[in-house]
């Protein structure tokens, strides 16, 4: 049987608890104090939200206009000229990084995705005209096939399978291609075993020793990435689905051992994906490797967010602010978000709290 608690007015049983002075209730820990104030509460704040904590992804399409992603109010498909014009709203908002998403002509789409290795694809083309824009920015790269295949998966398709070693050797093709047009950090989202080894081993030979390896460590099989797949337009290509290469949302040590083998491999840095429905995941990972740990709040959690806010059922920049804060808590050192921009422009105003 677990007993209760007495509280303070319980132990005066001579007197009626709403007749005690405050002085008198027992109370001599009060952590209420430290909350009276805003100074206070931001005096002993734990964790601390920055722009040095924001990644920006961008879609990029070709064209000269920019398209609403209908499933994420707010976001669009960028031109390559817009593209370079919100690379420098992120340098001037000391936003550290982007992460940029192709919507590729599916005129280009095959069942090898071999647009995703010709160096005047859309991500190469955008890579170099920020770079040539904005030089000190970081750019990130996906390495994964999806949005170039006819069939939407991450890899070379036979048979309906998903082949692992053939795909290792494409996304090698596809991190030099990016890597040559000025990709700063290669980030491999595939989930292919051996893929790490594999790029790191090219960069290295090709003379990219500097170029680092953000590897998507542990990425989920997850409902959540609707959105997205809609933003870069494999989701209406998809053939079945992903749990044969992305892991299952029932499973957290696994992560740990995913981790562990993109480290030994020669990852730089790893990430989680999805973002809050694995915060636990993050916290362990952070926890067990001590390494760069960032996660992607990814565009079902953005939809839910922004779409709930704009029903006007929840307070839309208050949880906004909220969810970051709950990714550094967690652990990460920083998160891939579309809301970037917006806590950008908050903390450069200093309305973030």
């Amino acid at each position: 049987m677990v007993s209760r608690v007495v509280t303070p007015f319980e132990r005066r049983k001579d007197v009626h608890a709403d007749t005690l002075p405050a002085a008198d209730l027992g109370l001599v820990k009060r952590p209420r104090r430290n909350r009276r104030a805003d100074w206070s509460r931001r005096l002993v704040r734990e964790v601390e939200l920055s722009a040095n904590d924001l990644i920006w992804p961008m879609f990029v399409i070709e064209g000269n206009e920019d398209i609403d992603v209908a499933a994420m109010p707010g976001v669009r498909r960028l031109s390559l000229e817009s593209a370079v014009r919100e690379a420098e709203r992120a340098a001037a908002l000391d936003i550290p990084a982007i992460a940029l998403f192709p919507n590729t002509d599916p005129a280009l789409r095959d069942e090898a995705g071999s647009e995703a290795f010709n160096t005047r694809n859309l991500v190469c083309r955008a890579t170099r005209a920020i770079k040539a824009a904005v030089p000190d920015i970081g750019i990130i790269t996906d390495v994964a096939l999806d949005p170039y295949t006819s069939h939407g998966h991450d890899g070379v398709m036979r048979d309906n399978e998903v082949l692992n070693d053939e795909s290792v050797a494409a996304l090698v093709e596809q991190a030099i291609v990016q890597a040559a047009a000025g990709a700063d950090v290669i980030a491999p989202s595939d989930m292919m075993d051996g893929r790490v080894a594999a790029i790191r081993d090219a960069l290295d030979r090709e003379g990219f020793r500097d170029v680092q390896i953000m590897a998507y460590a542990a990425k989920y099989a997850s409902a959540f990435y609707g959105p997205f797949r809609d933003a870069v337009g494999s989701g209406s290509t998809l053939k079945g689905d992903k749990r044969t290469y992305q892991m299952d949302p029932a499973n957290g040590d696994e992560a740990l051992r995913e981790v562990a083998l993109d480290l030994d491999e020669g990852a730089d840095m790893v990430m989680v994906k999805p973002g809050l429905p694995y915060l636990d995941v993050v916290h362990r990972v952070k926890e067990t490797f001590r390494v760069p740990t960032f996660a992607y709040q990814v565009s079902g959690e953005y939809a839910m967010i922004e779409g709930a806010a704009r029903q006007g059922w929840i307070d839309g920049e208050k949880a906004m602010v909220e969810s970051l804060i709950a990714f550094k808590r967690a652990g990460a050192d920083g998160v891939l978000t579309y809301f970037a921009p917006r806590v950008a422009e908050r903390l450069r105003q200093g309305r973030l709290g």
